[in-house]
């Protein structure tokens, strides 16, 4: 037994990754905790990979695991998918950046044309933050109004406008360093209030644009339904405001199209990232030309307006270029998300069918090629057959009690299977009969140690 703890959880963890161990410990004379992303924290370290192939990755120690952090959502095709990877080699040997424009880009704006309904413009950015903190701007300019829109819970990156109301803040103060000017020009709504929505938007007339995740917040943790965004858009319509999809996470993901594609809403913005770019770093807004036209020099100097600005070094980068176009031609033409979303279906069922064997009280919910955990903060008896997470307060959705959650995520990780600390998991187009027994296997043993700990609550 580690003298640090009495936990046996931690203690196998710590055995089996020792490696890691170490570097985490280096990691803290650089780093704020010792990470580089804030969603990387775990106590007590996090795995440090160094390989990764279709459905699997492996730490520095050897380990094995079945992959369900995909990349933060950005490897619907795997880790190395071999075209993108030619792609990337390929454009490689002309060099990593012109400060010019370059053919690359034009073939991954096309790709980007012909499946998101509401792309009639691109432009490219380094991240998903950029992308929507761009769409913002574009909002403001093009209706000339000041106010957002948000959801309580939806993530949109961290920029000043996205960076409260999401784990905390939810009464629409700013966080650290956000000034009040700012926060005030923001409007917070609960998830799925349609009617708060209308009420706000007949009430104040500076809404330039609402902005949602259109599956829900957290890729679908707490979601909503097609008739919410059916009466968004013809809500945002009628009072001139704009609809804007965030769909860094489910751009090419829910279907080759987007959830907008899947659900026949066209939005005036779309936030794009993640699998946009394959793999590799990038972003992109794209919308209704009139809108992008406030990136035009000519279209400004022709009706006289003064143009947006938008730089970026790194705007279509040609790696990131090559990456994207690969990536999204295999999406374009192929069964990618027809093959994660079929994953995703029998995960859920299969790890249902589980809980209820163990009379654990908890729930695998979710769309699509991901899965959520519902963790049951209250111990209530629920069937999870039979679970509707519309019928539960978002705030319980969102409610992850860390002993649990953490130590859950180490028994599986000890037992070879990674999800995210948000206990959801990510699904590629690679993962298989083998991924789906193991993580099963993974989730059964887990069980077994957090109920040997009395980690885990009786139902009521």
């Amino acid at each position: 037994m580690d003298p640090r703890t009495n936990s046996p959880i931690i203690n196998e963890y710590c055995r089996r990754t020792p490696g890691s161990e170490k570097l985490a410990a280096q990691a803290l004379g650089s780093f704020p905790s010792g990470i580089t992303h804030d969603s990387r924290y775990t106590t007590p370290y996090g795995i440090y990979v160094e390989n990764g192939l279709r459905s699997r990755k492996w730490d520095v120690d050897g380990n094995e695991y079945v992959d369900y952090f995909g990349g933060h959502g950005a490897m619907l095709l795997g880790h190395r998918e071999p075209t993108v990877e030619k792609a990337v080699a390929e454009a490689l040997t002309h060099g990593t950046h012109f400060g010019s424009s370059h053919i690359g880009e034009i073939a991954w704006a096309a790709c980007v044309q012909r499946m998101v309904p509401s792309a009639e413009r691109v432009r490219f950015t380094s991240s998903g933050t950029e992308a929507t903190h761009i769409a913002l701007r574009l909002a403001r300019a093009f209706t000339g109004r000041a106010k957002l829109l948000r959801f309580r819970t939806h993530f949109h990156g961290w920029h000043d406008h996205m960076a409260f109301g999401v784990a905390d803040h939810f009464d629409g103060t700013p966080g650290p360093g956000v000034l009040k000017e700012i926060s005030d020009e923001v409007v917070l709504a609960d998830p799925g209030d349609i009617d708060g929505v209308a009420e706000i938007l007949e009430n104040d007339k500076d809404i330039a644009a609402v902005m949602l995740e259109p599956t829900g917040a957290s890729n679908g943790m707490v979601p909503v339904t097609k008739g919410f965004l059916e009466a968004l858009r013809e809500l945002t319509t009628k009072h001139g405001a704009l609809l804007m999809f965030d769909e860094v996470v489910t751009g090419f993901r829910v279907s080759p199209g987007g959830a907008q594609a899947h659900f026949g809403v066209t939005p005036d913005l779309t936030s794009l990232a993640k699998i946009l770019s394959g793999g590799m770093p990038g972003g992109a807004v794209v919308g209704r030309k009139e809108i992008l036209d406030w990136l035009d020099f000519q279209v400004a100097a022709e009706k006289g307006f003064e143009k947006i600005p938008h730089p970026g070094t790194y705007n279509a980068n040609p790696i990131s270029a090559a990456a994207g176009r690969a990536a999204l031609e295999i999406i374009e033409t192929g069964d990618a998300c027809a093959k994660a979303n079929g994953f995703g279906a029998r995960v859920r069922e299969r790890l249902n069918d589980l809980f209820i064997k163990r009379d654990l009280g908890w729930v695998a919910y979710g769309q699509f090629s991901e899965f959520h955990l519902f963790l049951n903060p209250q111990s209530a008896a629920i069937d999870p057959a039979n679970f509707d997470p519309l019928s539960m307060p978002f705030g319980e959705l969102k409610a992850k009690p860390k002993p649990i959650a953490n130590k859950l995520r180490l028994a599986l990780l000890a037992h070879g299977v990674d999800i995210m600390g948000s206990c959801t998991g990510i699904i590629s187009a690679t993962h298989d009969d083998a991924d789906l027994e193991k993580t099963l296997d993974a989730f059964d043993q887990s069980i077994t140690m957090l109920k040997a700990e009395e980690t885990l609550p009786r139902l009521r």
